[in-house]
């Protein structure tokens, strides 16, 4: 009988929940693969996919960048007179940029690796994961039965863990391989009785 661990791959990119979103999608296209456990002081804690880091980008809200139309303003502007008064900050023209402007927004537009630069950034592996539940199988459960679950589940691939620490993935190219290699192959052994052989006399 072949097991999850004779065809499990422990050589594993795993990302920790402090990853941003922006270095996760990198990692997970530089690697050529389409999803990694998420791992936390040794411990599993999660999995992500590209599928999930896209969407939660695209659900992000979008920074605005320019407005469609900006009056200027013209010398007897009063934002300006206040300015040339010295009565309120010279940001106050860029503040009125942001709609969500706050008292952070001096900060917010001097700081070039802030959110307003990449909104990726802001954003870590822990918010788009899936935490639980988790489909794991044990090292020994059978390579048939792990297929299964991936069937059942519509999943491309398990995590092999032995408590709540992770030691492999086992994913459906690795089952296909054994197949291949006729790893899976049943061999039936049949043993005759010793009184079939015995001579009548």
């Amino acid at each position: 009988m072949l097991h999850v661990r004779d065809i499990m791959t422990t050589d594993l990119l795993t990302l920790t929940p402090e990853t941003d979103v922006r270095e996760a999608l990198e990692t997970l296209g530089r690697r050529h693969v389409s999803g990694a456990p998420v791992v936390s002081s040794g411990r599993l804690v999660g999995v992500v996919t590209g599928t999930d880091l896209m969407n939660f980008a695209a659900a992000l809200p979008g920074v605005p960048t320019q407005r469609e139309s900006v009056e200027e303003w013209g010398p007897e502007s009063p934002v300006e007179a206040e300015v040339e008064r010295e009565e309120i900050p010279a940001n106050a023209y860029f503040s009125d940029l942001w709609d969500d402007a706050g008292a952070d927004v001096t900060e917010r537009i001097a700081n070039v690796a802030g959110p307003e630069w990449n909104m990726l950034e802001e954003h870590d592996v822990s918010e788009a994961m899936t935490s639980t539940p988790l489909v794991t199988v044990e090292p020994d459960t059978d390579v048939e039965a792990a297929a299964n679950l991936m069937k059942e589940k519509g999943i491309h691939r398990v995590l092999v863990t032995e408590g709540d620490r992770l030691v492999g993935i086992v994913s459906a190219l690795d089952v296909a391989k054994a197949v291949a290699e006729h790893k899976l192959t049943r061999r039936t052994y049949v043993f005759n009785r010793d009184e079939d052989f015995r001579n009548e006399t």
